[in-house]
């Protein structure tokens, strides 16, 4: 399992994705990638030019972009246990930016 962090950015974008009426598109990609950021389907596309960092579709306009980061052992599970890493939600509004 995976630590899940927001971003200011992405904290702002949350506003925008509940208006849109696509907090539950987004919930549920956020519950997959906290179990296993590269789990497939749905779909992801690791972004060129940027070093461990991903994408997944929302719709057709709007991507979910994260960045995937290694553990380091400071953060812990209700059992005490590591998690295997931190992925830090950079966007979930707009394309690239």
């Amino acid at each position: 399992m995976f630590n899940i962090e927001l971003t200011k950015q992405a904290v702002k974008d949350a506003t925008s994705i509940e208006r849109a009426g696509l907090k539950p598109k987004v919930t549920l990609l956020l519950r997959t990638i906290r179990q296993n950021p590269f789990q497939n389907p749905p779909e992801y596309e690791k972004l060129r030019g940027y070093q461990d960092t991903y994408s997944r579709r929302i719709n057709k306009q709007h991507r979910l972009v994260y960045q995937v980061l290694p553990n380091d052992g400071s953060v812990k599970n209700v059992n005490d246990i590591p998690y295997q890493g931190i992925v830090k939600i950079i966007r979930m509004w707009t394309h690239y930016e």
